[in-house]
This record gives C-alpha cells, sequence and structure tokens, in this order.
C-alpha cells in the first residue's frame, strides 16, 4: 500500500461516514428508540464532499457519480429538516450539539 496525503484525506472522509454511524447509535440509545439526529446528515454531507475531492484526485468515475447521488440525498433531507424548523420534531442548534427542544 502506498500512503500519500490524498490517502489521509480520504481515510478521514470515510472516518465522518463511520461517526455518522455513530452519532446515530449514540442518540437512539439515549432516547431507547431509532432516531436519525440532523448530525448524521451533516457528517455524511461533509464526508462525501471530502470523498469527492479525493475521488476526483483518484479519478475513478464509479465512485464519483455514487457520490454526487447520496449528496442530492443528504441534501435534500437538510433542507427538509431545515424548512421544518418550527415543526415538533425540529432539531436547534445548541451548544454545538443539535438537540431537540424540550417538552
Amino acid at each position: 500500500f502506498y500512503i500519500d496525503f490524498w490517502t489521509l484525506w480520504g481515510f478521514a472522509a470515510q472516518l465522518l461516514f463511520f461517526l455518522s454511524f455513530v452519532v446515530q447509535w449514540y442518540k437512539s440509545e439515549k432516547k431507547k428508540e431509532s432516531y436519525l439526529p440532523s448530525e448524521f446528515w451533516y457528517l455524511r454531507l461533509i464526508g462525501a464532499l471530502m470523498l469527492i475531492i479525493y475521488v476526483f484526485q483518484r479519478r475513478d468515475i464509479v465512485f464519483f457519480v455514487s457520490l454526487l447521488l447520496q449528496m442530492v440525498i443528504y441534501g435534500r433531507n437538510i433542507f427538509i429538516m431545515r424548512k421544518n424548523r418550527n415543526a415538533k420534531n425540529e432539531v436547534f442548534l445548541k451548544g454545538g450539539l443539535f438537540e431537540r427542544p424540550k417538552q
């Protein structure tokens, strides 16, 4: 294996994808129900953006197209979440973390 800057960049992007699952698992355990917090979508979108740069550098068209499609889904979910800002299940930025408002 050859480790260079772009390999480390790719690993960092994959780490963000992994952290999205860790955050989702933690929040679900805390709520005692399956829950997709807003952090999940932001981590996925940032990870995908980083991977787009990585894939463009490595010139992998299959991975590039796959990531573009994923980014549409992540972006759409963030758009819907922000659009419904006043909805009952909306999340708010508080202290650097996204949390549900107190009921």
